[in-house]
């Protein structure tokens, strides 16, 4: 489908891309036209809502209708303006990583309540859990790893626009060995195959599929790593593991957790009432 010719007047351009995404599915049409038109016109919300009369420039215009046609073919609103805002930081995003999403706030809140000195985030992916906890606590020495290097290179460039260079430590990889950690946190991929069949296209025809997919149960590489934690294999030690889960995981998680001997155990859930993060020490 395409995008309608770009409109001279504010409200007519939201109008026209509102009713385009509409019909091609778009689930928040008339949101997502309006973060587009801010980014494309460089207008506030307030600012467009107030003048709906006024003449969209035609640099802004072409910009928007642009921007229209990507979303159109269902690439998510946060590719096409090139960040996603994640608790109190604006980060840049791209297709090299998963969107940050809201529920994986829920690992930074487990580390504004423990308040840990050193925590170490696995699978950081654009840096979103990692800075967050960096901007908000004071003193927390981070670590952050990632097997993707396309992944790290954009996590450094975030570190340092959020100005957190010097309190967040990028590695390849996953665990820095014969090191100490208060708390590790991780979101670590969780789809199963048969499930990402039918996530929407914006996630499945747009974000980075390694990321998402685990394997045939998308447990996978939750057992992976929690297996580096066994006594016997162990390459580091920690204090409070807290762990991102896909829906209907947390019984299986916890069952891992409590077979490395980890006997406190509890459960997160997401403002859907999904179990999202189990934590444990």
């Amino acid at each position: 489908m395409r995008a309608a010719a770009p409109a001279n007047r504010i409200g007519d351009a939201l109008t026209a891309a509102s009713e385009a995404l509409s019909a091609a599915g778009v689930e928040t049409p008339r949101l997502d036209a309006g973060l587009l038109l801010e980014a494309a016109s460089g207008l506030n919300r307030t600012r467009i809502a107030a003048a709906p009369e006024a003449a969209l420039e035609p640099g802004a215009a072409r910009a928007f209708a642009a921007m229209v046609r990507r979303r159109l073919r269902r690439e998510p609103v946060a590719y096409i303006v090139g960040r996603k805002g994640f608790r109190r930081l604006e980060l840049e995003v791209d297709s090299r990583v998963l969107i940050p999403r809201p529920e994986t706030e829920l690992l930074v809140e487990v580390a504004v309540e423990l308040s840990p000195r050193r925590v170490l985030d696995i699978g950081t992916g654009s840096g979103a859990v990692a800075l967050a906890i960096a901007d908000e606590l004071e003193g927390v020495r981070v670590t952050c790893t990632d097997r993707s290097t396309a992944a790290l290179g954009l996590a450094r460039r975030n570190a340092e626009h959020c100005g957190l260079a010097d309190r967040v430590r990028i590695e390849p990889g996953t665990f820095p060995a014969g090191e100490r950690y208060d708390l590790v946190v991780a979101n670590l991929p969780y789809v199963s195959e048969a499930a990402w069949e039918r996530l929407a296209p914006e996630i499945r025809e747009f974000e980075p599929r390694e990321a998402l997919v685990a394997g045939q149960t998308g447990l996978e590489a939750i057992e992976k790593l929690v297996g580096q934690f066994d006594p016997g294999a162990c390459r580091i030690a920690f204090g409070t593991i807290a762990l991102e889960v896909g829906q209907g995981q947390a019984d299986a998680v916890e069952e891992l957790l409590r077979g490395i001997g980890l006997e406190w155990i509890e459960r997160r859930r997401d403002l859907a009432g999904i179990e999202r993060v189990v934590v444990a020490g």
